[in-house]
Protein backbone atom coordinates (compact mmCIF):
# COMPACT_ATOMS: atom_id res chain seq x y z
CA UNK A 1 0.00 0.00 0.00
CA UNK A 2 1.21 3.50 -0.84
CA UNK A 3 1.77 5.83 2.11
CA UNK A 4 1.34 9.59 2.20
CA UNK A 5 1.91 12.15 4.94
CA UNK A 6 -0.25 15.27 4.85
CA UNK A 7 0.80 18.38 6.73
CA UNK A 8 -0.35 21.96 7.15
CA UNK A 9 -2.08 23.95 9.83
CA UNK A 10 -2.45 27.08 11.90
CA UNK A 11 -5.66 28.16 10.17
CA UNK A 12 -8.56 26.24 8.62
CA UNK A 13 -7.37 27.39 5.19
CA UNK A 14 -4.21 25.36 5.69
CA UNK A 15 -6.21 22.23 6.52
CA UNK A 16 -9.45 22.07 4.50
CA UNK A 17 -7.66 21.57 1.14
CA UNK A 18 -5.90 18.56 2.69
CA UNK A 19 -9.27 17.27 3.84
CA UNK A 20 -10.57 17.68 0.28
CA UNK A 21 -7.88 15.27 -0.94
CA UNK A 22 -8.66 12.52 1.58
CA UNK A 23 -11.58 10.77 -0.21
CA UNK A 24 -9.67 10.52 -3.49
CA UNK A 25 -6.50 9.30 -1.75
CA UNK A 26 -8.49 6.63 0.10
CA UNK A 27 -10.14 5.61 -3.16
CA UNK A 28 -6.64 5.03 -4.57
CA UNK A 29 -5.65 2.91 -1.52
CA UNK A 30 -3.27 5.39 0.07
CA UNK A 31 -2.46 4.88 3.73
CA UNK A 32 -2.81 8.43 5.08
CA UNK A 33 -0.96 9.98 8.03
CA UNK A 34 -1.07 13.58 9.28
CA UNK A 35 1.65 15.61 10.99
CA UNK A 36 0.53 18.83 12.64
CA UNK A 37 1.05 20.95 15.71
CA UNK A 38 0.11 20.07 19.27
CA UNK A 39 -2.70 22.59 19.69
CA UNK A 40 -3.50 23.88 16.19
CA UNK A 41 -6.91 23.75 14.54
CA UNK A 42 -5.64 20.96 12.27
CA UNK A 43 -5.70 18.48 15.17
CA UNK A 44 -9.40 19.08 15.77
CA UNK A 45 -10.34 19.04 12.09
CA UNK A 46 -8.44 15.86 11.26
CA UNK A 47 -9.87 14.01 14.29
CA UNK A 48 -13.10 13.41 12.31
CA UNK A 49 -11.35 11.25 9.69
CA UNK A 50 -9.82 8.28 11.53
CA UNK A 51 -6.32 9.20 10.35
CA UNK A 52 -3.22 8.77 12.56
CA UNK A 53 -2.13 12.19 13.82
CA UNK A 54 1.41 13.01 14.96
CA UNK A 55 2.04 16.33 16.73
CA UNK A 56 5.38 18.11 16.48
CA UNK A 57 6.76 21.30 18.00
CA UNK A 58 6.50 24.40 15.87
CA UNK A 59 6.99 28.14 16.09
CA UNK A 60 5.91 31.11 14.03
CA UNK A 61 8.62 32.72 11.94
CA UNK A 62 7.76 36.41 12.00
CA UNK A 63 8.79 39.29 9.78
CA UNK A 64 8.36 41.72 12.68
CA UNK A 65 9.94 42.26 16.12
CA UNK A 66 8.47 40.07 18.83
CA UNK A 67 9.90 38.55 22.01
CA UNK A 68 8.92 35.08 20.71
CA UNK A 69 11.32 35.55 17.81
CA UNK A 70 14.04 34.42 20.21
CA UNK A 71 12.33 31.19 21.34
CA UNK A 72 10.31 30.05 18.32
CA UNK A 73 13.31 29.15 16.10
CA UNK A 74 14.32 26.61 18.75
CA UNK A 75 10.81 25.11 18.59
CA UNK A 76 11.14 24.79 14.81
CA UNK A 77 14.49 23.01 15.20
CA UNK A 78 12.94 20.69 17.79
CA UNK A 79 10.01 20.05 15.44
CA UNK A 80 12.42 19.21 12.63
CA UNK A 81 14.00 16.49 14.76
CA UNK A 82 10.59 15.15 15.80
CA UNK A 83 9.30 15.17 12.22
CA UNK A 84 12.41 13.38 10.96
CA UNK A 85 11.93 10.63 13.55
CA UNK A 86 8.23 10.24 12.66
CA UNK A 87 8.93 10.11 8.92
CA UNK A 88 11.57 7.42 9.47
CA UNK A 89 8.94 5.35 11.31
CA UNK A 90 6.14 5.86 8.78
CA UNK A 91 8.35 5.59 5.67
CA UNK A 92 5.94 7.52 3.41
CA UNK A 93 6.24 7.46 -0.37
CA UNK A 94 5.37 11.16 -0.59
CA UNK A 95 4.57 14.22 1.55
CA UNK A 96 1.91 16.79 0.63
CA UNK A 97 1.95 20.14 2.43
CA UNK A 98 -0.69 22.86 2.46
CA UNK A 99 1.57 25.30 4.25
CA UNK A 100 1.45 27.11 7.55
CA UNK A 101 4.34 27.16 9.97
CA UNK A 102 3.94 23.56 11.13
CA UNK A 103 4.78 22.47 7.59
CA UNK A 104 8.31 23.90 7.67
CA UNK A 105 9.96 21.27 9.93
CA UNK A 106 7.98 18.48 8.23
CA UNK A 107 8.87 19.39 4.65
CA UNK A 108 12.49 20.17 5.45
CA UNK A 109 12.80 16.85 7.31
CA UNK A 110 11.25 15.01 4.35
CA UNK A 111 13.72 16.71 2.03
CA UNK A 112 16.63 15.54 4.18
CA UNK A 113 15.33 11.97 3.89
CA UNK A 114 14.89 12.19 0.10
CA UNK A 115 11.11 11.78 0.39
CA UNK A 116 9.31 13.51 -2.52
CA UNK A 117 7.43 16.63 -1.41
CA UNK A 118 4.59 18.48 -3.10
CA UNK A 119 3.48 21.76 -1.58
CA UNK A 120 0.54 24.06 -2.27
CA UNK A 121 0.55 27.86 -2.18
CA UNK A 122 -2.89 29.45 -1.94
CA UNK A 123 -2.02 33.11 -2.30
CA UNK A 124 -0.63 35.09 -5.19
CA UNK A 125 2.81 35.39 -3.60
CA UNK A 126 4.34 32.63 -1.45
CA UNK A 127 4.17 33.10 2.30
CA UNK A 128 7.26 32.82 4.47
CA UNK A 129 6.61 29.18 5.45
CA UNK A 130 6.34 28.04 1.84
CA UNK A 131 9.37 30.12 0.84
CA UNK A 132 11.37 28.03 3.30
CA UNK A 133 9.92 24.81 1.85
CA UNK A 134 10.19 25.52 -1.89
CA UNK A 135 13.92 24.64 -2.16
CA UNK A 136 13.27 20.99 -1.17
CA UNK A 137 9.88 20.62 -2.89
CA UNK A 138 9.50 18.60 -6.08
CA UNK A 139 6.38 20.48 -7.21
CA UNK A 140 4.67 23.67 -6.05
CA UNK A 141 0.94 23.86 -6.77
CA UNK A 142 -0.74 27.26 -7.00
CA UNK A 143 -4.10 28.93 -7.54
CA UNK A 144 -3.29 31.89 -9.78
CA UNK A 145 -1.58 32.14 -13.18
CA UNK A 146 0.43 35.13 -11.93
CA UNK A 147 1.95 33.01 -9.14
CA UNK A 148 3.83 30.94 -11.73
CA UNK A 149 6.12 33.95 -12.23
CA UNK A 150 7.08 33.90 -8.53
CA UNK A 151 8.03 30.21 -8.42
CA UNK A 152 10.99 28.21 -9.76
CA UNK A 153 10.59 27.13 -13.36
CA UNK A 154 9.96 23.40 -13.62
CA UNK A 155 8.42 23.17 -10.14
CA UNK A 156 5.34 25.37 -10.50
CA UNK A 157 1.99 23.85 -11.53
CA UNK A 158 -1.31 25.75 -11.84
CA UNK A 159 -3.82 23.43 -10.15
CA UNK A 160 -6.32 25.60 -8.32
CA UNK A 161 -7.32 24.77 -4.74
CA UNK A 162 -8.77 21.38 -3.73
CA UNK A 163 -12.48 21.75 -2.98
CA UNK A 164 -14.43 19.48 -0.65
CA UNK A 165 -16.82 17.41 -2.77
CA UNK A 166 -19.70 17.97 -0.36
CA UNK A 167 -19.76 21.67 -1.32
CA UNK A 168 -20.83 20.57 -4.79
CA UNK A 169 -23.81 18.62 -3.44
CA UNK A 170 -25.95 21.35 -1.91
CA UNK A 171 -29.75 21.21 -1.69
CA UNK A 172 -31.31 24.47 -2.88
CA UNK A 173 -34.78 23.53 -1.62
CA UNK A 174 -33.42 22.85 1.88
CA UNK A 175 -31.76 26.28 1.93
CA UNK A 176 -34.92 28.06 0.77
CA UNK A 177 -36.80 26.37 3.60
CA UNK A 178 -34.07 27.19 6.16
CA UNK A 179 -34.09 30.88 5.20
CA UNK A 180 -37.86 31.06 4.68
CA UNK A 181 -37.21 32.34 1.14
CA UNK A 182 -39.28 31.82 -2.02
CA UNK A 183 -38.33 31.04 -5.62
CA UNK A 184 -39.87 34.34 -6.76
CA UNK A 185 -36.72 36.45 -6.26
CA UNK A 186 -32.99 35.69 -6.79
CA UNK A 187 -30.74 35.27 -3.75
CA UNK A 188 -27.62 37.20 -2.76
CA UNK A 189 -25.26 35.43 -0.36
CA UNK A 190 -22.97 37.64 1.72
CA UNK A 191 -19.79 36.17 3.25
CA UNK A 192 -17.62 38.46 5.36
CA UNK A 193 -14.91 35.95 6.25
CA UNK A 194 -14.81 33.59 9.24
CA UNK A 195 -14.87 36.49 11.73
CA UNK A 196 -17.27 38.65 9.75
CA UNK A 197 -16.58 42.13 8.43
CA UNK A 198 -17.84 45.30 10.10
CA UNK A 199 -17.50 47.28 6.86
CA UNK A 200 -19.36 44.76 4.69
CA UNK A 201 -22.04 44.19 7.33
CA UNK A 202 -22.69 47.92 7.61
CA UNK A 203 -22.87 48.49 3.85
CA UNK A 204 -25.14 45.49 3.23
CA UNK A 205 -27.57 46.46 5.96
CA UNK A 206 -27.65 50.08 4.77
CA UNK A 207 -28.42 48.85 1.25
CA UNK A 208 -31.19 46.43 2.28
CA UNK A 209 -34.13 48.76 1.46
CA UNK A 210 -32.97 48.92 -2.15
CA UNK A 211 -31.67 45.34 -2.48
CA UNK A 212 -34.82 43.74 -1.06
CA UNK A 213 -36.89 45.26 -3.87
CA UNK A 214 -35.39 42.73 -6.29
CA UNK A 215 -33.44 40.19 -4.20
CA UNK A 216 -33.49 38.05 -1.09
CA UNK A 217 -30.35 38.27 1.05
CA UNK A 218 -28.72 35.60 3.22
CA UNK A 219 -25.94 37.10 5.31
CA UNK A 220 -23.11 35.21 7.07
CA UNK A 221 -22.21 38.09 9.34
CA UNK A 222 -19.76 36.49 11.81
CA UNK A 223 -19.79 35.62 15.52
CA UNK A 224 -21.78 38.07 17.68
CA UNK A 225 -22.55 40.25 14.63
CA UNK A 226 -26.25 39.47 14.13
CA UNK A 227 -28.39 42.63 14.07
CA UNK A 228 -31.35 41.85 16.33
CA UNK A 229 -33.35 44.78 14.90
CA UNK A 230 -33.44 43.00 11.54
CA UNK A 231 -34.41 39.51 12.74
CA UNK A 232 -37.93 39.83 11.36
CA UNK A 233 -37.03 41.59 8.13
CA UNK A 234 -38.74 39.74 5.28
CA UNK A 235 -36.33 38.48 2.63
CA UNK A 236 -33.27 38.90 4.86
CA UNK A 237 -31.79 36.08 6.95
CA UNK A 238 -28.66 36.28 9.12
CA UNK A 239 -26.34 33.56 10.42
CA UNK A 240 -23.23 33.97 12.54
CA UNK A 241 -21.68 31.09 10.60
CA UNK A 242 -22.74 27.84 8.93
CA UNK A 243 -21.41 24.30 9.01
CA UNK A 244 -23.25 21.50 7.22
CA UNK A 245 -25.84 23.95 5.85
CA UNK A 246 -23.19 25.95 3.95
CA UNK A 247 -23.37 23.73 0.86
CA UNK A 248 -27.15 24.24 0.67
CA UNK A 249 -26.90 28.03 0.98
CA UNK A 250 -24.24 28.08 -1.76
CA UNK A 251 -26.51 26.00 -3.99
CA UNK A 252 -29.32 28.50 -3.44
CA UNK A 253 -27.26 31.64 -4.07
CA UNK A 254 -27.50 33.30 -7.48
CA UNK A 255 -24.66 35.73 -6.75
CA UNK A 256 -22.21 36.10 -3.85
CA UNK A 257 -20.63 39.06 -2.07
CA UNK A 258 -17.39 37.94 -0.40
CA UNK A 259 -13.97 38.78 0.92
CA UNK A 260 -11.17 37.55 -1.35
CA UNK A 261 -9.42 34.86 0.69
CA UNK A 262 -7.84 32.34 -1.68
CA UNK A 263 -9.76 29.27 -0.54
CA UNK A 264 -13.10 31.08 -0.44
CA UNK A 265 -12.83 32.45 -3.96
CA UNK A 266 -11.59 29.11 -5.32
CA UNK A 267 -14.75 27.53 -3.89
CA UNK A 268 -16.84 30.17 -5.67
CA UNK A 269 -14.96 29.39 -8.89
CA UNK A 270 -15.56 25.65 -8.52
CA UNK A 271 -19.27 26.32 -7.95
CA UNK A 272 -19.32 28.88 -10.80
CA UNK A 273 -20.99 31.51 -8.61
CA UNK A 274 -20.84 35.08 -10.00
CA UNK A 275 -19.24 37.13 -7.28
CA UNK A 276 -18.52 40.63 -6.04
CA UNK A 277 -15.23 40.64 -4.14
CA UNK A 278 -14.47 43.18 -1.41
CA UNK A 279 -10.85 42.32 -0.50
CA UNK A 280 -9.34 42.96 2.90
CA UNK A 281 -7.43 46.25 2.53
CA UNK A 282 -3.62 46.41 2.63
CA UNK A 283 -3.66 48.22 5.98
CA UNK A 284 -5.29 45.13 7.55
CA UNK A 285 -3.21 42.43 5.82
CA UNK A 286 -0.12 41.76 3.71
CA UNK A 287 -2.19 42.61 0.64
CA UNK A 288 -2.86 39.10 -0.68
CA UNK A 289 -6.61 39.54 -0.95
CA UNK A 290 -6.13 42.60 -3.15
CA UNK A 291 -3.91 40.56 -5.48
CA UNK A 292 -6.27 37.57 -5.39
CA UNK A 293 -9.23 39.76 -6.31
CA UNK A 294 -7.33 41.51 -9.10
CA UNK A 295 -6.41 38.15 -10.62
CA UNK A 296 -9.99 36.87 -10.58
CA UNK A 297 -11.23 40.15 -12.05
CA UNK A 298 -8.66 40.01 -14.88
CA UNK A 299 -9.73 36.44 -15.69
CA UNK A 300 -13.37 37.50 -15.93
CA UNK A 301 -14.56 35.63 -12.84
CA UNK A 302 -15.38 38.55 -10.51
CA UNK A 303 -16.22 42.20 -10.01
CA UNK A 304 -14.03 43.94 -7.42
CA UNK A 305 -15.08 46.74 -5.08
CA UNK A 306 -12.33 48.02 -2.80
CA UNK A 307 -13.33 48.62 0.82
CA UNK A 308 -12.24 52.27 0.59
CA UNK A 309 -14.95 52.77 -2.06
CA UNK A 310 -17.59 50.69 -0.28
CA UNK A 311 -20.84 52.35 0.70
CA UNK A 312 -24.54 51.77 0.19
CA UNK A 313 -24.57 53.36 -3.28
CA UNK A 314 -21.51 51.61 -4.74
CA UNK A 315 -22.59 48.26 -3.30
CA UNK A 316 -26.05 48.43 -4.90
CA UNK A 317 -24.56 49.57 -8.21
CA UNK A 318 -22.07 46.67 -8.35
CA UNK A 319 -24.67 44.09 -7.26
CA UNK A 320 -26.99 45.03 -10.12
CA UNK A 321 -24.06 45.08 -12.57
CA UNK A 322 -23.02 41.60 -11.43
CA UNK A 323 -26.52 40.14 -11.59
CA UNK A 324 -27.29 41.58 -15.03
CA UNK A 325 -24.03 40.11 -16.41
CA UNK A 326 -24.07 36.87 -14.41
CA UNK A 327 -24.17 34.58 -17.48
CA UNK A 328 -20.95 36.17 -18.76
CA UNK A 329 -19.17 35.43 -15.47
CA UNK A 330 -20.47 31.85 -15.35
CA UNK A 331 -19.21 31.28 -18.89
CA UNK A 332 -15.74 32.59 -18.00
CA UNK A 333 -15.55 30.40 -14.89
CA UNK A 334 -16.66 27.35 -16.88
CA UNK A 335 -13.58 27.71 -19.07
CA UNK A 336 -11.11 28.00 -16.17
CA UNK A 337 -8.00 25.82 -16.02
CA UNK A 338 -8.14 26.00 -12.19
CA UNK A 339 -11.00 23.51 -11.88
CA UNK A 340 -10.68 19.83 -10.90
CA UNK A 341 -7.84 20.64 -8.50
CA UNK A 342 -8.22 17.39 -6.54
CA UNK A 343 -7.61 15.27 -9.64
CA UNK A 344 -4.70 17.45 -10.76
CA UNK A 345 -2.96 17.34 -7.38
CA UNK A 346 -3.55 13.63 -6.82
CA UNK A 347 -2.10 13.09 -10.29
CA UNK A 348 1.07 14.90 -9.21
CA UNK A 349 1.17 12.83 -6.01
CA UNK A 350 0.90 9.60 -8.02
CA UNK A 351 3.64 10.76 -10.40
CA UNK A 352 5.93 11.53 -7.46
CA UNK A 353 5.38 8.04 -6.04
CA UNK A 354 5.89 6.31 -9.40
CA UNK A 355 9.02 8.29 -10.25
CA UNK A 356 10.61 8.11 -6.80
CA UNK A 357 14.26 7.00 -7.15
Amino acid sequence: MKRIVLTGGGTAGHVTPNIALIPKLKELDYEIHYIGSHEGIERKLISDFDIPYYPVSTGKLRRYLDVKNFSDPFRVVKGYGEARKILKEIKPDVVFSKGGFVSVPVVRAAGSLKIPCIIHESDMTPGLANKLCIPVADKVCCNFPETLNNLPEGKAVLTGSPIRTELLKGDKAAALNLCNFTTALPVIMVIGGSSGSVAINKAVRSALPKLLEDFQVVHLCGPDRVDNLLLNQKGYTQFEYLKSELKDILAMADIVISRAGANAICELLALKKPNLLIPLPAKSSRGDQLLNAASFESQGYSIVLNEDDLDETTLVEKVYELYCNRKQYIESMSQSSQLNAVDRIVGLINDAVINRP
